[in-house]
């Protein structure tokens, strides 16, 4: 069986076309900011983007006739469990109307679903950004105006989640783990027998990242608020995009970090071990979660590509667990693969209501 898979971004669309478990080709689709710019809304972009996929895929000799489904990245929906969905009408225009917000990643659902209908296939999404399988003590943040909300990096970590299992002689359904993504924002989530109990909202807790702030004093932070020095805007700005170790820093790529602390800037070397730090201590925290039964430790995302960083981590956690690490992500082959399960009849597709 063909799958294809597509992976809207901010400023690309990444597709790939998968034959059973296995990647022919893939392909990352970058669209000029002029482009994106002429649309008022991200939704809006679906039918711009969709030629730009459908011209790729004659460049590549491929036609939708060919695929046994395609699938989408799912966005910021209403809260829901993992797993895969099949996309119909109404969740396409749940991805219209961005119950959770603006997002690219809303674009997966409605690109997945207009290709599909072209030629009569299914089109699904894979453990959306809006997966939320914590538990009732787990939500109370200690504001009753404030509950803890789950988003997360939910496609890549269950992922890697099945992977570690299947690498232990089990399935996701046997094995407690906390699994950290490392990348632009990072979540730390404990897995316990298939299910996300817990996560920290990247873009309000947690760790600090290479672009935002995580957890934050809260007292100061109203204060800061209030000051008059800063916009509401500008405070979102600061703490989502120009937090963290940018705001350190002035810059998001941790291996400019690195090299500038292997230059010997001791202030690079103390931005570097306090994220990594901090990511220990949420790994640690989550174990509590599990009661401490935790079969594996794992790091995954692009920042687990750094020897450096992995250390500081690992030498601070490896007692609770032995630590794996899956570096990068595997978006592609989550999304390919939750879509196989379900033809293959492994898994049964849910419906979002």
């Amino acid at each position: 069986m063909q799958i294809l898979a597509i992976n809207p971004g901010s400023t690309s669309t990444k597709i790939a076309v998968f034959q059973d478990e296995t990647c022919l080709w893939k392909e990352v689709i970058n669209h000029p900011d002029q482009d994106i710019r002429a649309f008022a809304k991200i939704g809006d972009q679906y039918s711009y983007r969709m030629d730009t996929i459908l011209n790729t895929l004659q460049e590549k000799g491929c036609q939708l006739e060919q695929f046994s489904a395609i699938v989408g990245r799912g966005g910021l929906l209403k809260p829901l469990s993992g797993g895969t969905y099949l996309v119909d009408e109404y969740l396409v225009q749940e991805s219209h109307n961005a119950p959770g917000g603006e997002h690219a990643s809303n674009l997966g659902a409605i690109i997945a679903y207009h290709l599909a209908q072209r030629v009569n296939i299914p089109a699904y999404i894979v453990d959306p950004v809006a997966v939320d399988e914590m538990e009732p003590v787990a939500r109370l943040s200690g504001h009753p105006e404030l509950p803890r909300i789950s988003l997360s990096h939910a496609l890549n970590m269950k992922a890697v989640a099945r992977k570690v299992a299947r690498d232990l002689g089990k399935t996701y359904q046997e094995v407690n783990l906390v699994i950290a993504h490392l990348g632009g924002g990072i979540s730390v989530a404990p897995h316990r027998r298939g299910k996300m109990i817990d996560v920290n909202n990247a873009n309000n807790e947690g760790p600090f990242s290479p672009e935002r702030c995580g957890t934050l004093p809260s007292a100061q932070l109203v204060k800061l608020c209030y000051s008059g020095k800063y916009t509401e805007k500008e405070m979102l700005t600061g703490i989502l995009k120009e937090g963290g170790m940018y705001a350190y820093l002035g810059t998001k790529d941790a291996r400019e970090a690195e090299r500038r602390m292997n230059e010997g800037d001791e202030q690079a070397r103390l931005v570097l071990e306090a994220m990594c730090y901090q990511v220990a201590k949420e790994i640690g925290a989550m174990s509590t979660v599990l009661c401490g039964e935790v079969d594996r430790i794992v790091l995954t995302g692009g920042l687990a590509h750094s020897a450096f960083i992995t250390g500081e981590i690992t030498r601070r956690v490896s007692f609770i667990a032995p630590v794996a690490l899956i570096p990068g992500e595997e978006e592609m082959e989550s999304l390919a693969l939750g879509a196989l399960r379900v033809l293959r009849q492994e898994e049964q597709a849910l419906i979002y209501r």
